[in-house]
């Protein structure tokens, strides 16, 4: 079964919807989330360190993809508020690793479990057709972000 050609018009709304629909969304759930209003830069930091655990400045500039001065930054106003910490390198005594403190360890469940629960709540206003609908739209949209 052939899929009816979209008119590429139709295909170009769409795409600029979609784009700036799942911008508005993830704002949307940063701003939730933010009350200690850390800066995007920041926030990633914390999300890469809580996921992958502990990373030398290196390492995270090549992953954040920027400049290791950038990340140097970063990190030392996350230091100093106290939300990573510095450990040795177990292998490379030139080197520092950068982890998560208890308290940005907290931060970082607090912002998941503060997101979850605007989301929930938004998805709570829903009708239930409108539901089932964004629930089906979900492996489409898991599609669209593989590689």
């Amino acid at each position: 079964m052939t899929q009816p050609v979209r008119p590429q018009a139709e295909l170009e709304t769409a795409i600029s919807e979609l784009t700036a629909s799942i911008g508005q969304l993830l704002r949307r759930l940063r701003s939730e989330a933010n009350s200690e209003e850390l800066n995007l830069s920041q926030l990633s930091v914390l999300s890469r360190l809580d996921q992958h655990g502990s990373m030398t400045t290196a390492d995270l500039a090549r992953a954040e993809t920027m400049k290791p001065q950038s990340m140097g930054t970063i990190l030392a106003g996350l230091e100093q508020e106290g939300l990573v910490e510095r450990h040795p390198h177990p292998t490379d005594g030139r080197q520092i690793l950068f982890a998560l403190t208890p308290v940005g360890a907290t931060l970082r469940r607090k912002r998941s479990i503060a997101k979850r629960e605007w989301l929930l709540a938004a998805i709570n206003k829903l009708e239930p057709a409108e539901v089932q609908t964004l629930i089906a739209a979900i492996p489409l949209i898991k599609r669209l972000s593989e590689p």
